[in-house]
């Protein structure tokens, strides 16, 4: 436990922080697995799921909860089975 008052304070942001980063993460691999799904499914319209994604991708990464290159491999290669699909 932390004895001085500004790491006490410390700690307290630290727990704040790190719940906002569980729902960040969740958020967008929510989203992420959301999007896959209708992948498998055949779905057409995917326009909405896929601008949620991207969406959560983006703020992970905003916050720091990802880095930026991760995210964009994400949505990259999320792009890419989209493709593959609507080609078909």
């Amino acid at each position: 436990m932390p004895n001085l008052k500004n790491a006490k304070k410390a700690l307290r942001r630290a727990k704040k922080r790190a719940i906002g980063n569980v729902v960040a993460a969740k958020t967008y691999k929510t989203a992420v697995k959301t999007v896959k799904k209708a992948v498998v499914a055949g779905e057409t319209e995917l326009k909405e799921k896929l601008r949620l994604a991207q969406k959560a991708l983006d703020k992970a990464a905003k916050r720091g909860v990802i880095k930026k290159n991760t995210a964009g491999r994400r949505l990259s290669r999320i792009m890419a089975q989209i493709n593959k699909v609507a080609k078909k």
